[in-house]
């Protein structure tokens, strides 16, 4: 008698145990997006009352992604979501029109500075570049933070925030694919670095391109920014790109 209630209760547990696991993959199941109708409507969730002008399906990475845009009152948005989870992995938000309030005098780079973080908090500045776009004078601040990075736009002479940005770090995986016969980030850094004297390195990550495994350097120097693409095995420099910071 006391073996068979110990079998019942075995079964029974193993039962529950199941069902657990199968309400688990089925959550997990619904958490992904498999549709540009299912990446819209998480975009009207994160931007209530917004209108969604756009809705592209991508691949980022070797991931799936969806890209949604949508205009609320005075800001367009750009929210990026992986498809396997629904998780954002890029997010901004700019503002349609800007005012030029050229009568106001310049903020100082050391007030745009407190306003990038007091914005980001426990953040790093990784670059300061002052432009004007548009014929509005735009401090561009880049910052690092956790597992983000972010672009941020000042209004040079109102100190207004026009344009929030920031997109997840690569996860570590992406770089433990390295082996012992390529190069090192370090390494890759330092042979853009040497075609740029003096600038600061601002994103570098590794990927793979059409098979090609290579480390994509980003680098701000003034007011332009240069973009290499280098060979992970052999350092070559594949591609550069240099260009206005805007």
């Amino acid at each position: 008698m006391k073996i068979r209630k110990a079998i019942q209760t075995a079964v029974l547990a193993a039962v529950i145990a199941a069902a657990g696991l199968l309400a688990g993959t089925d959550r997990a199941h619904a958490a992904a997006i498999s549709s540009e109708a299912q990446a819209q409507q998480k975009a009207l969730q994160k931007v209530p009352n917004g209108t969604v002008t756009e809705v592209d399906r991508d691949h980022e990475k070797g991931e799936l992604v969806y890209e949604v845009q949508v205009v609320k009152g005075s800001k367009k948005y750009d929210i990026t979501y992986r498809a396997s989870d629904a998780k954002i992995i890029a997010y901004e938000w700019e503002k349609i029109y800007v005012d030029p309030a050229g009568s106001k005098p310049l903020i100082s780079e050391s007030k745009c500075r407190q306003l990038a973080l007091k914005k980001v908090k426990n953040g790093t500045i990784l670059s300061l570049t002052r432009k004007i776009d548009d014929g509005v004078d735009i401090y561009k601040v880049k910052m690092t933070a956790g597992n983000k990075r972010y672009t941020l736009k000042f209004h040079g002479r109102t100190g207004a925030l026009v344009d929030y940005e920031w997109e997840l770090k690569p996860s570590s995986s992406s770089s433990s694919n390295n082996n012992n016969s390529q190069i090192s980030l370090e390494k890759a850094k330092n042979i853009a670095l040497g075609e740029v004297p003096g600038g600061t390195v601002v994103k570098a990550e590794y990927d793979v391109d059409d098979g090609i495994p290579v480390y994509e350097i980003e680098i701000v120097k003034g007011a332009y920014e240069y973009e290499f693409k280098i060979h992970a095995k052999t350092g070559e420099i594949l591609e550069r790109d240099q260009d206005w910071n805007d």
